[in-house]
């Protein structure tokens, strides 16, 4: 049985296989109208969604399939008390595949120890959205055409812009890819994905969005997000560090693509909507056809998955990120790998 809990699960033949899928099914979607007939998915939003949510919902709908789930916390028995390892057991009895949101970093590897279908990760707290990854993908593959050769510039919210960890990690494994880091030094990209994902010649940490925008072939917009932050004045102060609008564009590429994982508050001004290079609405369009792609590949895998069994137990040793589900799910143990980092949440 395949999860799919970090983009890093999937190899890259696979993601080309992804795409490739995503590809057909938008222009042949006749074919794939009863491909999960029968099937049920079981969709768990501990924390509020609409494009991934809906986008899961549509895919799945549009295989032939059916959808199970909650929307928010408050309305399962998690308002009750019940850890997600109990959801999770429950739910694998009425469906045949698990999407998860939660807030806590972590959770869908504690799903994925219990569950017995597969278990794909909507995003978890700050850590990663792999997902939303595919849809990046898919968008810079149609765009771009390539995934070797690009600047990649990210802006905003990279400490806790899972969105950003995670198509860091997918876009390190492509060659000659140059990343520019744009953030307020409070917002800036967190070390363990530094260390894991980039070296010193990928990529440069500046402040100045506009000063970066004539290099870059690819310009990722984030929202500064008020749900991560423990302190209202610190996000007021940040909220509003980088907004986008048509005047700051003048410099940049003719074929620039401005992208975003969506929603937006204010960082993209409205009159950049209609700029022939804004390409995120078309971006979430995207998110249906290459879930639908993931649904029906992890429905046919088998395989173990290794993050199942993998970390040891340390003698007193306990993640120190308040975030991580260790620190709030009854019964798991707490694992470390061999570099010491915390199984559940990388830090």
């Amino acid at each position: 049985m395949r999860n799919l809990i970090n983009i890093l699960d999937l190899s890259i033949n696979e993601l080309d296989e992804l795409i490739s899928v995503a590809s057909d099914i938008m222009d042949n979607p006749q074919n794939y109208a009863d491909k999960c007939k029968g099937k049920i998915m079981g969709a768990l939003f501990f924390e509020p969604s609409t494009r991934t949510r809906l986008s899961f919902t549509s895919a799945m709908m549009s295989l032939g399939g059916q959808v199970l789930g909650f929307d928010q916390a408050g309305s399962s028995s998690v308002a009750k008390g019940e850890t997600v390892s109990d959801t999770v057991r429950m739910v694998s009895a009425y469906s045949d595949i698990i999407v998860m949101r939660h807030p806590k970093e972590g959770a869908p590897i504690v799903a994925s120890k219990v569950a017995s279908v597969p278990v794909i990760n909507a995003g978890d707290g700050g850590h990663y959205h792999p997902t939303q990854t595919l849809t990046d993908l898919l968008t810079i593959h149609k765009k771009k055409g390539r995934f070797d050769n690009l600047t990649i510039g990210v802006c905003g919210d990279l400490k806790y812009g899972r969105t950003v960890h995670s198509l860091i990690s997918a876009m390190s494994r492509y060659n000659n890819v140059k990343f520019v880091l744009i953030s307020p030094s409070e917002l800036s990209i967190p070390d363990y994905v530094k260390e894991d994902y980039l070296n010193n010649s990928k990529y440069v940490e500046v402040t100045d969005l506009e000063k970066a925008i004539p290099e870059l072939d690819v310009l990722y917009m984030t929202r500064v997000q008020a749900e991560r932050f423990d302190s209202v004045e610190t996000y007021e102060r940040l909220k509003d560090s980088y907004i986008l609008n048509h005047s700051k564009l003048a410099s940049a590429k003719s074929d620039l693509s401005i992208m975003h994982p969506l929603p937006r508050v204010n960082e993209i001004d409205v009159d950049v909507d209609e700029d022939s290079r804004a390409h995120y609405f078309d971006q979430a369009m995207y998110g249906r056809y290459i879930r639908m792609a993931l649904i029906l590949m992890l429905l046919k895998t088998h395989g173990v998955d290794d993050r199942r069994g993998t970390g040891v137990e340390i003698e007193g040793k306990v993640c120190k990120n308040p975030h991580c589900i260790s620190n709030s799910e009854r019964g798991i143990k707490k694992l470390f790998n061999s570099k010491s980092k915390c199984i559940y949440c990388d830090q």
